[in-house]
């Protein structure tokens, strides 16, 4: 009996993997890791593949690691599989050159994706996998997730009968992440393909010292080539053998495929080919084209290497004249791209000798439409058809570009498309995951759900797309004429046209709290237009008020559901509420009894709640607003790129608005125009009660809330509402004080309010719009106080807020416990700072285009950022450093010999104090000043003095800062990190370390302590945390320590300050709390669940300063003091941590008293180290 289940397409090759599989060497990337976390899960709780056992699982450190370990398990026998994209497949193509050298049966599914060139891109493209098309690795394609499940079982089965490593590839995210209802394959059907003699000649190759060989030998020239030559026979039997498994699976499945399939006109004169997820675009163009006459077709690329022309020349229909090629890569300086160069050159072979053009399309999930394909056809038609074309962009710089006609909706009739506007971590996605499986799964309709996100996380927009018909659904592209859209957040509606392409008659809801005239005065005129125009039903509810009220916070996603249940009646309404609320207790259950009731009650209260709004027809007549009043004075890249891609029309701009930024390089500071307003609650400051610690501006993870100094000038001509009270302080008679919020770039996470140490709480959250209201103009107006930081030590907490901070706005998750840490590294070090940023969270909330949070003083000064690799980034700032330092020489040199001629005292004193303070970050500064003051007084005195002006740049020392999260530090760039610091230059490296690889989702790394649930980690975590601080102070010469800013903030200034002037490399290793954790009193409680950890014993504060041994002091100090909290008590305070009590009760108490043991273990370690003797 055939079975049908909605899924996704990591979902599907995970199945099949899974079944084939004993051994599983996993790391993450985006978007495979899904993968490895579905086979780690099924294996956690038990599941068994084919041969009745349950999978062993293995992360490794990197993907280097993944393949090692994937090549030891084949050598040793065992079916091994492992999965990745990008640039981790990149990292592991030495060993696919062994695996296939050594006719091993792996086998690598890869969502295919983007390479990091001038930028970094998470999203799909053939780049990777084009990359290991010599590697001796069969190459197979799949076009959507029933495909990838199908094609998953081909490339298991090949693989281990033709003995060589198979990769089996499809479309990140766009196939990847795609749900659709699809045939599951079985694994009694899996059994009867599965070729037990293949397996037993596979098991008796399997090194064992019982049948002793050795294999990996080194060879001279006189029989290496013939040893390459000799595996020829096997990968000729490749394309058989793929094809006799293609023709066994259609008779058990009725689904047929082949190496190359042709869909179209049997007398086609014009065939397109191609491979992925654009073949399903294809075939529905062409099924539109041929309607009015086209005879036009598309073969459908599926084993790509070994690349059979015979196949493919069967393939093509012998009419065919006119052959476009589309390839999803870019080759630069190739005469073409790889796969039309494998079309032009099996062509040769046909007497017709047919027009072979090539052209690009698709490249970082560029949407790929009918139009565009269309526009690939009309092409053909052309007396000369255009070669090395593109579609999907507009290239006014080479001229590429392929002319597009109108958007073509082809899909097919009675379907019903939606999209649904969500707040990263709103739950839009993960409710809209689970409503296409409650129709797909409940219904006989076909289902189609993908998700666009941006860079931000979890505060960031997301944008679901849903499909449902009666017919199969052939549409691997974003929904552009939907029936129903639903915004989840009241603040898109003056950010996003929200109604482009709706339906007329269509409905639009909004989760907003305004009603009557108050709804009327915040919509956009150009919304009102479309409702009236379009006679669109239009709804509110006030999902935000009844989550507050339930208790969920801003997780409105079931009362946005059930609205969509109602509304959709894809199933009747009472029954789809109970589908829904039964979806509940698997999205929720591990997170409590009391969170399952209250998404049951939204579910109710959405369903009761909704309200339709009648649309006034006089709206449809609105005249058009003013719009970009809040860009005046912003520099033409807002205007020109930032706003557009804000506004999701960055697939409109031309080639030409990037050719400035060919090489990657962006300016800084643009995140200041966003103003996204996505906060639903804000701080309103307590003049009254405030003591002036400036401890909320010091935690604030997104640098929104600062206090401000003014003189007597400023407070004269001060906004009424800008209240002040005076300052206190040394050095602050006679200025007036201030606490200012920016209210449009507050996420709300309410942090500041939870650590204000003011009586009855100087700091309280109040409803945004209200807020916004009156402190928007008292920000702007602040931006005019001038900087009273001179006026003070600024090395103290109090006085370091009074600097500006050159890190803000960024698109971190609000709450988050990495950015307080980066924030006040710029306001002690910004303006000197060049820094380094592994790949993870931290290089996507600094550096997501078009937002840039790294900003610049009034002078035009502030931290010079690049991110390089994940694996690499140690390596990396040492080369920035050892640049600097050469760079600096040269200049030191001209000094010193400007200092032999005959310049004035002052002069001669100020090169001097240069000279003898470069090397010292704040003194340099000064130095520097002072020196550059004199040199432009006498720039006629030598020669010397014009050279050194020319070079003014390299004067102040710059600050060397090495940055990323415990996934780089501790597992894939440790290598690199420990080499750097083994080094001994003068460089500082922070480690924001979050015991989990949080950028990728949440999975556990070396850092992870013992119990933790994570990703990959399924079970809770069996082994410690890696002690990566201990092991650094091995080498006696680096400067390393703990930190946790909510647990001691004057303990991380303090340290921080240490480090960077230590003269040698320095390690900080800072406790940055993460929304994978779980905490139970949530993110706005971030700051103060560090200091809690500190109580507790679960983290430590420290410092190892070489410097004091020379002093004959003891070099290390033990700051936190003993734990007075519960340590059970504050694991339980984090899902991470109560969920596997939950999921396995008996397990879970064993694995909490031994995480207890290594805590206290290494807080006795630490102890005896401070107790040494000197």
């Amino acid at each position: 009996m055939k079975k049908y289940h909605t899924m996704d397409g990591n979902e599907a090759a995970a199945h099949v993997a899974y079944a084939f599989t004993e051994v599983c060497a996993i790391y993450p990337i985006t978007p495979s890791s899904p993968m490895a976390e579905l086979v780690d899960l099924w294996s956690a709780h038990g599941r068994k593949n084919l041969f009745d056992q349950v999978v062993e699982v293995v992360e490794m450190q990197s993907e280097i690691g993944a393949a090692g370990a994937l090549h030891g398990s084949l050598a040793a026998g065992a079916l091994t599989t492992t999965f990745t994209a990008s640039q981790g497949l990149l990292l592991m193509i030495p060993n696919l050159y062994k695996i296939a050298g050594e006719l091993l049966p792996g086998v690598i599914h890869v969502s295919a994706r983007a390479i990091a060139a001038h930028a970094l891109s998470i999203f799909g493209d053939h780049q990777d996998v084009m990359a290991c098309r010599q590697t001796g690795v069969a190459m197979l394609a799949s076009s959507n997730v029933q495909e990838v499940m199908d094609l998953a079982c081909i490339a298991h089965l090949a693989a281990l009968k033709a003995s060589v490593p198979f990769l089996h590839f499809f479309d990140g995210f766009r196939t990847s992440h795609e749900y659709q209802k699809i045939e599951t394959v079985e694994y009694d059907l899996m059994a009867q393909l599965l070729d037990l003699e293949a397996l037993e000649r596979f098991r008796r190759r399997g090194l064992n010292p019982e049948r002793p060989v050795t294999r990996g030998s080194a060879q001279n020239p006189d029989i290496y080539f013939q040893g390459r030559e000799a595996a020829n026979p096997f990968y000729a039997a490749v394309p058989g053998i793929v094809q006799e498994y293609m023709d066994r699976f259609h008779t058990l499945t009725r689904r047929r495929y082949g190496l190359f399939d042709y869909y179209g006109h049997p007398q086609a004169e014009e065939v397109v080919v191609a491979m992925g997820s654009v073949c399903d675009t294809l075939e529905s163009t062409v099924d539109h084209l041929r309607k009015q006459g086209r005879r036009v077709g598309v073969v459908k690329v599926r084993l790509y290497r070994p690349f059979s022309e015979s196949h493919f020349l069967e393939a093509l229909p012998p009419t065919v004249r006119k052959i476009a090629v589309l390839d999803r890569t870019k080759e630069p300086g190739a005469p073409g791209e790889p796969l039309y160069l494998d079309v032009v050159k099996a062509c040769q072979a046909l007497e017709s000798r047919p027009t072979v053009v090539g052209g690009r399309y698709g490249l970082g999930s560029k949407d790929t439409t009918p139009a565009q394909i269309a526009a690939v056809f009309h092409n053909l038609q052309q007396d000369q058809p255009k070669d090395r074309f593109t579609i999907g962009i507009n290239d006014d710089l080479s001229f590429t570009s392929l002319p597009v006609g109108e958007p073509l909706d082809i899909t097919p009739e009675g379907t019903i498309a939606c999209k649904f506007w969500g707040l990263g971590s709103d739950g839009t996605v993960g409710a809209n995951q689970e409503a296409i499986r409650i129709i797909g799964d409940h219904t006989d309709l076909h289902v189609q759900a993908y998700f666009y996100y941006d860079s931000k996380k979890s505060g960031g927009t997301t944008v679901s797309h849903l499909r449902f018909g009666k017919e199969p659904l052939k549409a691997p592209y974003l929904v552009d004429h939907p029936d129903y859209i639903a915004c989840h957040n009241k603040a898109f509606v003056h950010n996003y046209d929200l109604l482009k392409g709706i339906k007329p008659g269509g409905i639009f809801v909004l989760n907003c709290p305004w009603e009557g005239r108050e709804l009327e005065e915040n919509l956009p005129a150009a919304t009102k237009r479309t409702l009236a125009r379009k006679k669109v039903r239009f709804y509110t509810i006030d999902a935000i008020k009844i989550a507050g009220e339930l208790g969920l916070g801003n997780r409105i996603n079931m009362v946005m559901q059930a609205v969509f249940f109602k509304l959709a009646q894809v199933i009747p309404v009472e029954e789809a509420l109970s589908y829904l609320k039964s979806s509940v207790e698997t999205l929720y259950g591990r997170k409590g009894k009391e969170i399952v009731e209250m998404n049951v009650a939204a579910i109710d209260r959405g369903a009761a709640e909704l309200k339709e709004i009648k649309v006034p027809p006089e709206w449809a007549e609105l005249p058009e607003e003013d719009e970009g009043a809040d860009l005046v004075g912003a520099p033409p890249f807002v205007a020109e790129i930032q706003v557009p891609m804000q506004r999701m029309e960055g697939d409109d701009l031309p080639v030409s608005a990037l050719a400035r930024f060919a090489d990657g390089t962006f300016p800084n500071g643009t995140t200041a125009y966003e103003k996204r307003g996505i906060a639903v609650t804000i701080p309103q400051w307590q003049l009254e009660k405030c003591i002036q610690c400036n401890q909320c501006s010091f935690v604030c993870p997104h640098a929104v809330i600062r206090p401000y100094l003014l003189d007597g000038e400023e407070l004269a001509r001060a906004p009424k509402s800008f209240h002040t009270k005076p300052a206190v302080g040394k050095g602050l008679e006679g200025l007036g004080y201030r606490i200012q919020l920016s209210p449009l770039d507050c996420t709300g996470c309410g942090n500041c309010a939870d650590v204000c140490p003011a009586p009855g709480k100087a700091l309280i959250m109040q409803p945004a719009d209200q807020e916004i209201a009156v402190q928007r103009e008292n920000w702007l107006f602040a931006q005019t106080v001038s900087n009273k930081a001179p006026l003070v030590d600024w090395r103290t907490l109090k006085n370091s807020q009074f600097r500006q901070p050159l890190f803000e706005f960024h698109g971190a998750c609000p709450g988050c416990g990495e950015t307080p840490y980066l924030r006040l590294l710029t306001q002690l070090f910004g303006e000197q700072m060049i820094i380094a940023n592994a790949t993870g969270c931290s290089s996507i909330y600094s550096a997501s285009a078009p937002s840039f949070p790294y900003t610049v003083t009034p002078e035009g000064k502030g931290p010079a950022w690049a991110n390089s690799l994940f694996e690499d980034n140690a390596e990396f700032g040492l080369g920035m450093r050892l640049a600097t330092k050469q760079l600096r020489q040269q200049v030191a040199s001209l000094v010193e010999e400007l200092l032999t001629k005959r310049v004035s005292p002052e002069l001669k004193a100020a090169g001097e104090k240069w000279l003898q303070d470069r090397e010292d970050t704040i003194a340099s500064a000064q130095a520097s000043r002072e020196l550059l003051r004199l040199l432009e007084r006498e720039v006629d005195v030598d020669p010397l003095v014009e050279e050194i002006l020319q070079r003014r740049e390299h004067l102040a020392k710059k600050s060397q800062w090495i940055i990323g999260g415990d996934g780089w530090a501790y597992d894939i760039g440790f290598g690199g990190l420990d080499h750097v610091l083994a080094l001994g230059d003068d460089v500082n490296i922070l480690v924001l370390d979050t015991e989990v690889y949080s950028n990728t989702g949440g999975q556990s790394s070396k850092a992870t302590p013992k119990a933790a649930v994570a990703k990959f980690a399924a079970s809770g975590k069996r082994v410690g945390k890696k002690d990566l601080g201990l092991m650094a102070m091995t080498y006696g010469y680096v400067y390393v320590a703990q930190i946790a800013m909510g647990a001691n903030m004057n303990h991380t200034i303090r340290t921080i300050l240490e480090a960077e002037s230590y003269p040698g490399p320095s390690l900080i290793i800072a406790y940055s709390p993460c929304i994978n954790h779980g905490i139970r009193t949530g993110m706005g409680t971030s700051i103060m669940q560090e200091k809690r950890a500190v109580e507790a014993g679960y983290w430590h504060l420290y410092r190892y300063n070489p410097l004091l041994k020379a002093q004959g002091k003891n070099p290390f100090s033990l700051d936190s003091k003993d734990p007075t909290g519960s340590f059970r008590d504050f694991l339980l305070s984090e899902i991470r941590y109560s969920s596997l009590g939950r999921a396995f009760p008996e397990e879970a108490e064993k694995l909490f008293s031994a995480a207890q043991e290594d805590a206290l273990g290494r807080l006795a370690a630490y102890r005896r180290l401070a107790e040494a003797p000197s």
